[in-house]
């Protein structure tokens, strides 16, 4: 499966799990995620309680709900690997996708690199072709 691709052809909305120091599971709606390669995705982040929580724990897990289908949609568990505050990449690429918050200033955010660990469909195991 071509991620990139699917990204690009698919509307939806995407949750992010991460775990505060005391394993609290926190849930936050993102846009998709920025397609580096095929071992390598970022997201834009504030330094809110996400990005606070991978500080103690570097796994997360990426929902992605495909729009007007019923259970259909990719989940990603992935590994925190490095983040930068890059305000002209981070601008740039936001550029390529709507965003959840179009008009704000990109100044106190975070370019955050995430390894793929697992890609897995919305139900079930076996991803398709």
């Amino acid at each position: 499966m071509d991620v990139g691709q699917y990204f690009e052809n698919t509307e939806g909305m995407g949750i992010l799990a991460t775990c505060d120091p005391e394993g609290r599971v926190n849930r936050a709606i993102y846009s998709k995620p920025f397609i580096i390669d095929d071992k390598i995705v970022a997201l834009v982040m504030k330094q809110q309680t996400s990005h606070k929580n991978l500080r103690s724990h570097l796994q997360a897990s990426y929902l992605f709900i495909e729009k007007g289908v019923s259970c259909k949609g990719l989940r990603f568990c992935l590994t925190m690997r490095n983040e930068e505050k890059n305000r002209s990449l981070i601008e740039a690429l936001r550029k390529k996708q709507p965003c959840i918050y179009p008009k704000e200033d990109d100044s106190d955010k975070f370019l955050v690199f995430f390894e793929v660990d697992r890609i897995r469909p919305l139900i079930g195991d076996a991803l398709p072709d």
